[in-house]
């Protein structure tokens, strides 16, 4: 899409009908396009977009389906319009939905609506063969605290695709504050399963010190001081530093001063944490 800003507002004007925007969506290839024209459908967020989104949801075309959730899935913003409505238009759509694109794109939307009532549909897709089905799910549960979504997310953070478990490690270690045996056994599985220098495994690794020092279980402080004490230092595990305070880890966050230069102020308040605990 030209960039120029009139070509930009006279989309999001009135000048260029709702189905105008559908028709040029339904052709388009360049994906970075598609999405200029589903956010212009969102940002618009009348009653009109809201019934052709729905119109496109009934679709026989899995494309056609796709557009329409990924419309309904931000509706309105930045001010949200018709959240109950486009849930239930999604909610009837996932009851029958078997395209691997279309059912994938619902999950993302769900993440969006944050709408409770996804939680079971979506569970039953956790173990689906397809990956980005999958990822959907993550999004779909994620910040849910149900048990059921939270058993699911510790489910897929043992997923074969590495990027299902970093989300869904990253949902249960920071995104819900829920503290059970099981997600804090969930997160140490990763800490000690992820052992790769693997930007993605690292940040696994890290999402999950992060969860376990939230929940100040003192199992995370081992791995922590070796992560710490290894030649490559992520933020997260200075952050999980931060977040416990313990004063085991002081000796580790003073050596990385001499080196560590990712978040400077971040690693200053972990060493005050850590040190402020300290009985020396």
């Amino acid at each position: 899409m030209d960039s120029s800003n009139n070509y930009w507002e006279n989309f999001k004007s009135e000048s260029i009908s709702t189905q105008q925007i559908i028709q040029l969506a339904c052709c388009e290839e360049n994906q970075e396009t598609y999405w200029d024209y589903v956010l212009i459908l969102r940002m618009r967020g009348s009653n009109e977009e809201l019934v052709e989104a729905s119109k496109l949801c009934q679709s026989q075309s899995p494309k056609k389906r796709s557009l329409g959730v990924d419309i309904l899935g931000e509706l309105g913003i930045p001010q949200r319009t018709f959240l109950t409505q486009c849930g239930d238009i999604l909610l009837n759509l996932l009851s029958n939905e078997s395209d691997s694109n279309v059912l994938a794109s619902i999950g993302f939307a769900f993440g969006h609506l944050n709408d409770a009532r996804s939680v079971e549909p979506l569970v039953k897709l956790k173990n689906h063969p397809n990956v980005d089905v999958r990822m959907g799910v993550v999004s779909g549960l994620m910040s849910q605290s149900d048990e059921l979504a939270i058993q699911a997310l510790i489910d897929l953070s043992s997923d074969e695709n590495e990027d299902i478990r970093n989300w869904a490690t990253f949902s249960l270690g920071s995104q819900i504050e829920t503290d059970t045996p099981a997600i804090r056994d969930a997160l140490l599985t990763r800490i000690i399963l992820e052992t790769s220098e693997d930007e993605t495994i690292a940040e696994i690794r890290g999402e999950a010190l992060l969860g376990l020092a939230l929940r100040k279980d003192e199992r995370v402080i081992s791995p922590l001081i070796a992560e710490l004490e290894s030649d490559c230092v992520g933020r997260l595990a200075v952050e999980a530093a931060k977040e416990i305070g313990d004063a085991k880890l002081y000796p580790a966050l003073i050596k990385l001063q001499q080196w560590w230069d990712l978040d400077i102020k971040l690693l200053e308040e972990a060493i005050s944490n850590c040190n402020s605990n300290s009985s020396i």
